[in-house]
């Protein structure tokens, strides 16, 4: 099943009354925008009252960390991935437990968090061992992994990765193309050391992961049909892999396409692209690093086959497909190019499979 994952931030205030506040827009056929209603957004639609810090998106549901540090998910729940011990779709915001939370992570049909003591909890669908429990078994409410602490964690689908506080890496769940990059084929059940690396962030697509280590490089592992990986071939890799010499601020993956925004704030891309979901203009695929436009850039975040970025000015701007009103620029229609959504500012955007999300300023 496809899947996204990426997180991260950015800039000054559209107005008092939106600061913080939470916007959504998109496929809203599971609730994933948590509106209250199943109906596609075309423009970024306020969701409540409440103000946030962290928001993450999967396939077809999602989470936040309110700014009072509470956990709420909404959306899909089929495989129990919101956490609220039932497998009920919520159409709204719903409180899980009574945890204050640092990050989370929405996969294909799983979820993983870290706490505010730094210990790693998951939940819903463990097919895989995407939980990293251990086991197979499916968990309705987050459940403790191990002891140990983390500080960064990044879900796709079937698998997810960690970075402890020391910087080491470590992957769990499907593993059959060496998605999880520790040199073998074989599925893991609880987390498993990548490489003596150690590490500044990572981010996992469909069945490919590209991450930055400490020192700035960046690497990239797993299946390279589409030239995902940026290493200039098609050639899958079950080891991370070191692209060019240069040094990186930011990472993120769509389905089968990567970004990254170079230390000179610069953005680039590679991979698929018949969707334009690079936003070259093109629709070529780019088996290289491939500079985009002219602007520098805050974040960025890629879907099924859609991307958005929040430039250094603090404005969004989207590409790619728009058939469920993704791209947030009312209409309906695929944008080759990075193309201006509105004039607000933007704080933090998410990408889920064909929904988006973003808090303002």
């Amino acid at each position: 099943m496809p899947m996204t994952n990426n997180f991260y931030w950015m800039p000054i205030i559209a107005t008092i009354a939106e600061s913080n506040r939470l916007f959504a827009w998109g496929l809203n056929i599971f609730n994933q925008l948590g509106d209250g209603t199943t109906t596609q957004r075309l423009t970024p639609t306020l969701i409540g009252t409440d103000t946030w810090k962290f928001i993450s998106a999967g396939v077809n549901h999602s989470l936040g960390i309110r700014s009072d540090g509470r956990l709420l998910a909404w959306g899909r729940n089929a495989m129990g991935q919101l956490g609220d011990g039932t497998i009920t779709d919520r159409l709204t915001p719903t409180l899980i437990g009574t945890d204050t939370w640092n990050i989370v992570a929405a996969g294909a049909n799983h979820s993983i968090g870290i706490r505010s003591d730094g210990r790693l909890l998951s939940w819903g669908w463990n097919a895989d061992g995407q939980l990293g429990d251990g086991t197979l078994t499916d968990r309705l409410t987050p459940t403790l992994i191990g002891t140990d602490t983390w500080k960064f964690i990044a879900v796709g689908s079937g698998r997810s990765f960690g970075i402890r506080f020391n910087g080491q890496l470590f992957g769990w769940g499907w593993n059959g193309d060496g998605q999880l990059g520790d040199g073998t084929t074989i599925q893991r059940l609880i987390p498993t050391l990548i490489g003596t690396d150690t590490w500044n962030i990572v981010a996992t697509g469909a069945n490919h992961s590209i991450g930055i280590r400490s020192d700035g490089r960046l690497l990239s592992w797993g299946v390279n049909t589409d030239g995902q990986l940026g290493d200039g071939t098609l050639i899958n890799r079950i080891v991370p892999t070191l692209i060019g010499t240069d040094t990186w601020k930011f990472i993120a993956v769509g389905n089968n396409h990567s970004f990254g925004i170079h230390s000179n704030r610069q953005l680039f891309a590679w991979g698929r692209n018949t969707e334009a979901q690079l936003g070259d203009g093109t629709g070529i695929n780019q088996l290289t690093p491939t500079l985009i436009g002219t602007s520098t850039w805050n974040t960025i975040t890629g879907g099924l086959n859609h991307s958005l970025g929040i430039r250094s000015d603090g404005r969004l701007l989207s590409w790619g497909v728009n058939t469920h009103g993704q791209l947030g620029d009312g209409t309906t229609t695929t944008r080759l190019l990075p193309t201006l959504i509105g004039t607000n500012l933007w704080k933090f955007i998410i990408a889920g499979e064909q929904h988006s999300l973003g808090i303002k300023f």
